[in-house]
Formats: C-alpha cells, sequence, structure tokens
C-alpha cells in the first residue's frame, strides 16, 4: 500500500497599510534604500512600547468576512519566541490563543485561523557567501497568517488553494500579494500515511511562487515515503508563546462592532450576494481573458 500525503498551509500575507503594525514607520514594500523606514520601536529599543494599527485590524476582519469566517470580540497578542537573525527584538509579536479570525471556507477547505502578527527584517547575502547585510525596512510591517486544517490532499490542490487566496487578497483591497516581492509567502506542512491517521510532519518555509511551492510539496511527499519506510521520522517540537500585556487587540464586544459594521457593509454582504457575484466575476476575467 502507497503512503498519501496529508497537507496543511500556512500562507503570510503584508497587509496594505500607510504605516507598520506597532509603529508610525512608513510601510513600503518599494522603497530601495535599506534601512529608512525605521523607528526606535520597529528596532527594538528598550523602553519602547507598540502603538496598535487600527487598519491592519480592519484587513484582517475584512478577509474573515468574506471566508464567512468567526470574528473575534476579544483578541490578544503574544510573544513568539524562536531565534531568527533578522528579529530586532528577539522575539516576534504574533497571536497564540485569541486569533482575530477563526473558522470559514475557500475553495472547499477548512480554515483553522487567521491571525495577525508582524513581519521580519531582510537578509541580504553576499554573491560569494561571505557575509550578510539586514535591511530593516520591512520589520515590523502587519502581516496575516491564514492556516488551513490538513486535508489538502496533493500539491497541485495546494497551489490552487494559494492562487485563490491570492486573488481574494487583491480583490478585497487588502493587501498586494506580490510572492515575487514576499508579500506572500507560502509554507507547507506535510505527513505522509498509510491510512487516515496522520504522520510526522515536516514544514517547508518561506515558498515564494506556486511553481516552488508545488515543486517543493511533490519532492518532499517522496522523501517522507522513503523515510516512513526506513523508521526514522522523528519530531523536533515547536515555538514558545507568552502573552505580551502591553499590545491591546479588541478588548470587548463594542469596539468590535465599531469595526465590523463598516466591513459588512463595504462588502455588502448584508441584504444580496452581489459580493459573491462580484468576486466570481474578477476571479473568471483573471483567469480566462
Amino acid at each position: 500500500m502507497e503512503y498519501s500525503p496529508t497537507i496543511g498551509l500556512e500562507i503570510h500575507a503584508e497587509l496594505k497599510t500607510n504605516t507598520k503594525l506597532f509603529c508610525n514607520s512608513k510601510n513600503d514594500s518599494n522603497e530601495k534604500k535599506p534601512n529608512v523606514n525605521i523607528c526606535p520601536v520597529c528596532m527594538g529599543h528598550p523602553g519602547t512600547l507598540p502603538v496598535l494599527n487600527r487598519q491592519a485590524i480592519k484587513n484582517v476582519l475584512t478577509i474573515g468576512f468574506a471566508l464567512g469566517s468567526d470574528l473575534a470580540d476579544f483578541t490578544e497578542f503574544d510573544r513568539k519566541n524562536y531565534f531568527y537573525p533578522d528579529i530586532p527584538k528577539g522575539y516576534q509579536i504574533s497571536q497564540y490563543k485569541f486569533p482575530l479570525v477563526s473558522g470559514g471556507k475557500l475553495n472547499g477547505i477548512v480554515i483553522t485561523r487567521i491571525h495577525l502578527e508582524e513581519d521580519t527584517a531582510r537578509s541580504v547575502h553576499s554573491s560569494d557567501d561571505s557575509h550578510s547585510l539586514i535591511d530593516f525596512n520591512r520589520a515590523g510591517v502587519p502581516l496575516m497568517e491564514l492556516v488551513t486544517e490538513p486535508m489538502i490532499k496533493d500539491a497541485k490542490q495546494a497551489v490552487s488553494f494559494a492562487r485563490e487566496l491570492q486573488l481574494l487578497i487583491r480583490y478585497l483591497g487588502i493587501g498586494d500579494a506580490n510572492m515575487e516581492k514576499g508579500e506572500m509567502r507560502v509554507e507547507a506542512n506535510i505527513s505522509v500515511s498509510k491510512n487516515a491517521s496522520l504522520g510526522t510532519k515536516v514544514e517547508i518555509k518561506n515558498l515564494n511562487s506556486f511553481k516552488v511551492v508545488e515543486k517543493a510539496i511533490n519532492y518532499e511527499v517522496s522523501i517522507l515515503a522513503q523515510l516512513e519506510t526506513a523508521n526514522k521520522i522523528f519530531y523536533l517540537g515547536d515555538y514558545v508563546y507568552y502573552f505580551r500585556a502591553d499590545c491591546c487587540g479588541l478588548p470587548n464586544y463594542e469596539d468590535t462592532i465599531y469595526l465590523f459594521n463598516p466591513i459588512r457593509i463595504s462588502l455588502n454582504l448584508l441584504e444580496d450576494n452581489s459580493f459573491e457575484l462580484r468576486y466570481w466575476q474578477l476571479s473568471f476575467h483573471l483567469r480566462y481573458q
């Protein structure tokens, strides 16, 4: 009996805002000069405190509405602790227990959660691999992370889902999702098994084109099948999270409704299905014209 893959996706997309997630530094992915859109907050200087970007929250809630998800009436932020050379604070401000969005569905794939976090800086490596430089312009840019349930069955289905999400992000106007610029990155969690149970998971990080997503998944599936056969799979563990007390999200129902109603009206989801119709028309136009 052959091994069958089970795949879950984690897709990061930078959000379209004027400023970064927790400070007033400019959010500009087209900036060519390094280390100009920075400040003491996004550089992680001691004594600085974050101030949450309201537009970033609205962008995440907007895609939650579009996916038919449950929107939080309470949320909070956490420190995601792990070593990464281009995180100036030594940890990432993210969400763990209380994401902004839960549930929903796209392309028949169930969404687990969508949460908000800050992006990392960008490492620039020399051609001879002798040294690396860091551009902090991207550090602190608002980043949406969408996590699916592990129910994708092959690489082509994974790519189809990612393409549809990119289309939706662009239609809603919450981001540009240009993969060649790193504005949308795909991570695939893959396991193989001969039955309905899940095998040991392997994660492929920061895939920046649909072609690479398909090739990487197919390669890892073949490798995992060989390792499972040889009984050489082991588990190393995940990240560590701590509650971030100085980042306030949506603390109560009244604040949530204040954000929800304008979003609902802007998507025309109150009385009719015109949003779904317009999205379908755009999808048809982009794919077949």
